[in-house]
């Protein structure tokens, strides 16, 4: 199962800070395209993005009896808008401001007749600049947008192989553009205590929405505040007595406070001798820490235990 140091590349957060900041604003301009055309699910899952084999797609979305696909490619650098009557155009990726993308975008939908509306703040913000003005944000460097890339599709496929280990309720392996974060997450079915909420541009209804019911959740994130580097991170919601001191696997894994999640850094994972075995490790440690401690119905809620493997 273990992979080479060379298909986990080297992802220095200072390296590309500002690209990925501009990178964010644009997958939140794609991302609010499908929530403003798709049916509510569950949690938000309606909204998120998926990893390719070129880079971040939105899926098929609904269009009066059409579908349409946006997908970042990080091969190429362009993000790609295919239209199931065969149409198709495309925006550059490259150093603009997210103004200009936001602009492009929207043009290039017109010309295809899709025309959507979106809210053009971002989400999950303190003082977000509406798309449609940011001159701030304009950086993109393709190499380190192309690594980044890279990644997801390790960290994809591991959180895949992590998710079949559970027949309980389980979302999808997801990029949630909010945060900016790949995420899974394993429900135990029961309800959970109503969430404070309180995340900037984000209305509480949603935040109580997506943890209505408990939750072991797991991600990958580009880092920042306290964690200044891109890690790992798993949590729980609520977080069970006990948690913050629960023995974890690997030994560089901790509990911040700060976030009230434990965190691996990315670093630990892509210079392990077995970097697959490494962050398995950290995802089933920290989900059993949790589950343990928050008394689930493990039984009949994982694959072995259930088949009696």
């Amino acid at each position: 199962m273990a992979h080479s140091h060379a298909q986990w590349p080297e992802l220095p957060l200072a390296a590309w800070r500002d690209t990925f900041a501009t990178l964010h604003l644009w997958t939140q301009i794609v991302g609010k395209i499908r929530l403003a055309r798709t049916t509510w699910l569950n949690h938000s899952w309606h909204t998120t993005l998926y990893v390719t084999s070129r880079g971040l797609t939105t899926s098929p979305i609904p269009y009066e009896g059409r579908t349409f696909e946006l997908e970042f490619d990080f091969i190429t650098h362009r993000l790609d808008l295919r239209s199931s009557d065969g149409r198709r155009d495309e925006v550059p990726l490259q150093p603009q401001t997210v103004a200009v993308f936001f602009q492009r975008l929207m043009e290039a939908m017109d010309r295809l007749d899709l025309h959507v509306r979106i809210s053009r703040k971002p989400s999950e913000m303190v003082d977000p600049i509406p798309f449609a003005q940011d001159d701030v944000h304009k950086s993109y460097d393709a190499e380190y947008a192309h690594r980044f890339w890279l990644a997801l599709v390790q960290i994809d496929r591991v959180f895949k192989i992590f998710r079949t280990r559970f027949v309980g309720k389980a979302s999808p392996v997801h990029y949630f553009w909010g945060g900016g974060d790949l995420a899974v997450t394993r429900f135990s079915g029961r309800r959970a205590p109503q969430h404070p909420g309180g995340i900037p541009n984000l209305p509480d209804w949603v935040t109580r929405e997506a943890y209505s019911h408990e939750v072991s959740s797991c991600g990958f994130w580009p880092g920042g505040g306290a964690i200044d580097y891109m890690a790992f991170y798993s949590y729980a919601y609520p977080e069970p007595g006990g948690f913050a001191t629960a023995h974890v696997e690997p030994h560089s894994a901790f509990y911040s406070p700060d976030y009230r999640e434990f965190i691996l850094p990315y670093d630990h994972v892509a210079r392990a001798e077995l970097p697959d075995e490494t962050l398995l490790e950290f995802l089933q440690s920290t989900y059993e820490a949790a589950a343990n401690l928050g008394a689930w119905d493990r039984t009949n809620l994982e694959v072995g235990r259930k088949l009696g493997m």
